[in-house]
């Protein structure tokens, strides 16, 4: 495998573009007109509150904003072994960026993701994994933030609003589907393969051009074990970086409502907050930009918060949880193609070795054994 073919971006399509423009005119009709209009203020005003904001907040803000990225990294680190924390901390944030700027959004920054790490060397199957491992705890602990939101608020007495009670509702359901399918990946093959023919047909315009459809089907099959593996071995790892990846945008959105001096109970804040980390996973917008916005303003506002104010906080927390990703984005792109140690790497081949492809074979053979005869698999468990 050639070095070009691991480390090119996928070429953007035409309908790719149209829906870049589509999402990108959206975000700038939703903060440049729907965010003013849901807060009753302007531009100027939310400038103007904005520029009042004390140095040392902004430092703060930074940091914190560093921090998430931090322990994003953790996360990662634990879904994927021998991804060292510089590692970790550049394919998040090259993939992030990229799945904002790009046409595509999250698919191509999932084709990112794999092809960074290809470079470095890390089979495809382990890259199956850590994929599958950290979306569901990624999307887990996000869908469970309203859930918790709204129990904080009936405990502290404060009115449940209609947006909040909505989104709870929604959430725990998602919670449940996302749940199912990956108890389902660990208990059946059929759902793996299942699942991994889903993710094929979501990066099918970059993979089909490169001759290598059905290859997640193939390896979420294959990885199974591994993934059944990784979870027992890292999920308290995984469940740690996940809170602390939360925490610290927490602490960047009290210290928005505290500069611009906004001060609602706790449970209200972070009924607020749990909203705008949940639509950040709508991807009609390049990374929810716009409708994250919106919405927490509108919930900060439902819940008693002055509406002017809440537009300046909640562009303040973008720029430090969203815009500050880019430019770190570029960064790691740049690190990444400097990185010598990659292009002796990526010309290993799936699998890498006569090892790994006896090991990979032994492990689709016990998963299929065990699809056919489940009962084996309990007897064979209780003898180990």
């Amino acid at each position: 495998m050639s070095q070009s073919a691991n480390t090119s971006l996928p070429k953007p399509t035409l309908a790719a573009l149209a829906r870049l423009v589509i999402g990108v005119g959206a975000a700038v009709a939703l903060l440049g007109w729907v965010l003013p209009l849901v807060t009753r203020t302007t531009w100027r005003e939310i400038i103007a509150v904005l520029a009042d904001v004390p140095t040392g907040a902004l430092i703060a803000c930074f940091a914190l904003a560093l921090a998430f990225l931090g322990s994003y990294a953790f996360v990662l680190r634990a879904s994927l072994p021998g991804l060292t924390i510089p590692r970790a901390l550049i394919l998040n944030t090259a993939g992030t960026a990229v799945s904002k700027l790009f046409p595509g959004g999250g698919a191509v920054g999932l084709a990112a993701t794999f092809a960074i790490c290809r470079t470095w060397g890390f089979p495809m199957r382990a890259i199956s994994t850590s994929a599958v491992v950290t979306g569901v705890w990624n999307t887990l602990t996000r869908v469970a933030l309203p859930v918790l939101a709204m129990g904080l608020l009936v405990i502290s007495d404060l009115a449940l609003p209609a947006m909040l009670r909505k989104a709870a509702v929604g959430a725990a359901v998602s919670g449940v589907i996302i749940l199912a399918i990956f108890v389902g990946i660990l208990a059946s093959g059929k759902v793996a393969r299942a699942v991994g023919q889903l993710i094929d047909a979501a990066l099918a315009p970059w993979l089909a051009k490169r001759g290598k459809s059905g290859r997640v089907a193939a390896a979420m099959a294959d990885t199974r074990a591994q993934i059944i593996e990784r979870v027992r071995a890292a999920w308290h790892w995984l469940t740690l970086g996940m809170i602390a990846f939360f925490a610290t945008q927490l602490g960047i959105f009290l210290i928005a409502l505290d500069v611009v001096g906004i001060s609602i109970d706790f449970s209200a804040a972070f009924a607020a907050f749990a909203i705008g980390r949940l639509l950040t996973a709508v991807g009609i917008t390049p990374g929810g930009v716009g409708i994250t916005e919106t919405g927490t303003a509108a919930a900060l506002v439902a819940l008693g918060a002055n509406p002017a104010h809440s537009a300046a906080a909640v562009v303040l927390m973008s720029i430090f949880t969203n815009i500050i990703e880019l430019p770190l984005g570029v960064l790691a792109w740049i690190a990444w193609s400097l990185d010598r140690s990659k292009s002796t790497n990526s010309t290993r081949s799936e699998p890498a070795s006569a090892e790994d492809a006896t090991a990979s074979q032994g492990l689709l053979t016990r998963a299929r054994a065990r699809d056919d005869d489940p009962e084996g698999e309990s007897r064979a468990d209780r003898d180990r």
